[in-house]
């Protein structure tokens, strides 16, 4: 009988196990519903409520007033912070803002300036005296700074004195509009003495849809617009993701990005916080630095965004790759290229990629461990589907135009799974203004992120702008942003998953890939801008590097036409010494597209910037290789008698 019930047991086992693996069963209970996480949170949030304690700055306060005000909130450069100790240092920043600067409760502060605890601390302080931060990127100046700053409406502008040499050139024009420039610095602070608790008036009576900040977007189609980010928003963050992550109080998370931009901010600090965590901060990404202050610091768990990803795995083998405490790299973008030789390069067991974006609704996490759901931002089975289906969906577009395709009932058309679509999300079309977060003063620039009438009259959906992938086995893929797919040949060309392919070639580091306009061609060409390894050279450099090798251009076109579609294969390649990136490092395409393959453009703009002209190449139809692409190829395409 035991044998019987031995062999029955081991039979369900793997019955069970072969259930989970077809329906994702495991892996949908623990994304579960989110209409019941969402319920589960309002159960927490009305009891904050009742209390009237809505900001993140009481959380920080209740985190004080137990035992868990001794477990370290903060290090930086060396140097550390219980949640104690810096509850402590921030109340005479408050009372510098109160008294000194006279900052009125519902006022709108720009903060400017890079990582620092004193960006920290002016942010806790700004809050506990119910002002809001506007927090700019500190990498602007002239034109797009100044219109950050006016665009909140702000008395102040918070600047490091780090940042001094970006915004004394504007001082003039904001203080004619009546803005005022206060840098700081930790020389400054250590001359605050007033310790008087921050009055709770200035706290009380908090609505959850009022403004806990401003974040602002990263201007790569324009100037910046300002991100509105509600209580609600903040503190969904705070008490929501370290549970999605598995956080714990005794873990140390390294960040390296921002404190301006939400993965920072809200993935990373609010999440740290709403768990009783720590937070490891650096001043900014660097090669020298990152693995060192991982190493001192203890970090368990780092924050990435891909092209970090790309740098780290680009780098020379270092002692330091190894030998450290991370479980887990948490954050976005991780590049197919790069997945997989992060992992075994620095021994980190979990890749948890997400989804989201500060300016919109959709949010998923996929803590990859294996083969299977590598390269994915989440994981959806048919229980997912019953139970969150009805939010999200994926529907047809038009590259070019950017338009929803329609069929003849006049709804969209759901994109086939393994068809690329751009995902929206549903809206209550009676409440829109509860839906994504708005562009401060601005409200029609995301009024034309709605879309009516998608799959039955009258209904609402947000429309991300993102282009994601669901194949039969349930992986949702991120394919592209819906701008950088262009259309080639009839066919629908999508850079990042080209990027993917001309970037693992050997003798290339980086690429962005984006489309040109070509003379008599419909469409647009493929174009990759590559940044070489080290030791690999064109062949007009390698004569001036000793020991550097040429670039294999016969090898790079084959590598293309081996892994890519035929109308997906780069037609032209220029060589760049590097990559230009925004803030958030989000690759920048603006420059490059508008230069396209016009020689004497892109000989101009070297010249101005006193650098070296970048060099052309391309691949005529029936060669080989790529070969040098010259003002006398671009004439005879521009005549006609070149085809591509």
């Amino acid at each position: 009988m035991s044998l019987a019930i031995a062999g029955a047991a081991a039979g369900a086992a793997a019955l069970a196990a072969y259930v989970d693996a077809k329906f994702l069963v495991r892996n949908d209970i623990r994304v579960g519903s989110k209409k019941l996480t969402m319920l589960r949170l309002m159960y927490t949030l009305r009891k904050r409520i009742k209390a009237d304690k809505l900001l993140i700055y009481d959380i920080f306060e209740e985190r004080v007033r137990t035992p868990m005000g001794d477990h370290v909130f903060l290090i930086f450069e060396g140097r550390q912070w219980t949640y104690t100790e810096f509850y402590r240092a921030l109340q005479p920043v408050g009372n510098w803002l109160l008294k000194d600067l006279d900052i009125q409760r519902g006022e709108l502060v720009a903060v400017d300036g890079g990582n620092s605890p004193e960006y920290v601390l002016l942010w806790f302080a700004l809050e506990a005296i119910g002002a809001v931060p506007a927090f700019l990127n500190c990498n602007l100046t002239a034109k797009p700074l100044v219109h950050s700053i006016k665009l909140c409406g702000a008395r102040y502008v918070l600047a490091d004195s780090d940042v001094r040499p970006l915004v004394s050139p504007v001082e003039e024009e904001l203080s004619s509009a009546g803005i005022k420039t206060v840098y700081y610095n930790p020389e400054l602070f250590q001359t605050f003495a007033d310790t008087e608790p921050l009055p709770l008036s200035r706290r009380q009576n908090t609505d959850l849809e009022s403004i806990a900040n401003l974040m602002y977007t990263s201007g790569t189609t324009g100037l910046p617009k300002g991100v509105v980010i509600p209580r609600l928003r903040e503190l969904i963050f705070a008490l929501g993701i370290g549970n999605i992550t598995h956080l714990r109080p005794g873990d140390r998370m390294y960040t390296c990005l921002p404190l301006y931009h939400a993965t920072a901010h809200s993935l990373c600090t609010l999440s740290c916080i709403g768990i009783g965590a720590t937070v490891v901060l650096s001043r900014k990404f660097s090669h020298r630095t990152f693995w060192p202050e991982i190493h001192a610091s203890r970090a368990t768990i780092v924050q990435y965004v891909g092209e970090l990803c790309r740098y780290l795995v680009n780098a020379p083998p270092n002692p330091l790759d190894r030998g450290h405490a991370v479980r887990m790299a948490w954050g976005n973008g991780m590049r197919p290229d790069v997945w997989d030789r992060f992992r075994e390069r620095f021994g980190i067991e979990i890749i948890n990629e997400l989804y989201g974006a500060s300016d919109g609704m959709g949010f998923s996490t996929n803590p990859n461990r294996g083969d299977y759901s590598r390269n994915a931002i989440a994981v959806r089975g048919p229980l997912w589907h019953l139970l969150n289906g009805g939010g999200e969906r994926r529907i047809r577009i038009d590259p070019d135009s950017q338009e929803v395709l329609r069929g003849p009932d006049g709804l969209a058309i759901e994109a086939r799974t393994g068809e690329a679509g751009e995902m929206v999300n549903w809206m209550d079309p009676n409440t829109p203004e509860q839906g994504p977060p708005r562009y401060f003063g601005n409200e029609g620039a995301m009024v034309k992120r709605r879309i009516r009438d998608v799959f039955r009259k009258g209904d609402l959906w947000f429309r991300s702008g993102d282009l994601m992938r669901l194949d039969a086995e349930g992986r949702l893929f991120f394919v592209d942003r819906l701008g950088d797919t262009f259309r080639w040949r009839s066919e629908n060309v999508s850079t990042s998953e080209v990027s993917d392919v001309v970037g693992s070639f050997p003798q290339v580091a980086e690429a962005n890939v984006y489309g040109v306009l070509v003379p008599g061609a419909d469409g647009r060409a493929g174009c990759a801008a590559v940044v070489l390894t080290e030791g690999t050279a064109t062949e007009a450099e390698a004569d001036g590097k000793g020991g550097a090798k040429t670039l294999d251009w016969t090898a790079l076109a084959d590598h293309c036409r081996a892994n890519l579609p035929s109308y997906a294969v780069p037609i032209f390649i220029r060589v760049v010494k590097e990559l230009e990136y925004t803030g958030t490092m989000k690759l920048q395409k603006g420059r490059l597209r508008s230069e396209g393959i016009q020689l004497d453009a892109i000989e101009k703009a070297a010249r101005e910037k006193g650098e070296a002209v970048d060099a052309m190449f391309w691949l005529p139809r029936g060669a080989g290789g790529y070969v040098p692409f010259t003002e006398k190829d671009l004439r005879e395409l521009q005549g006609g008698r070149a085809r591509l």
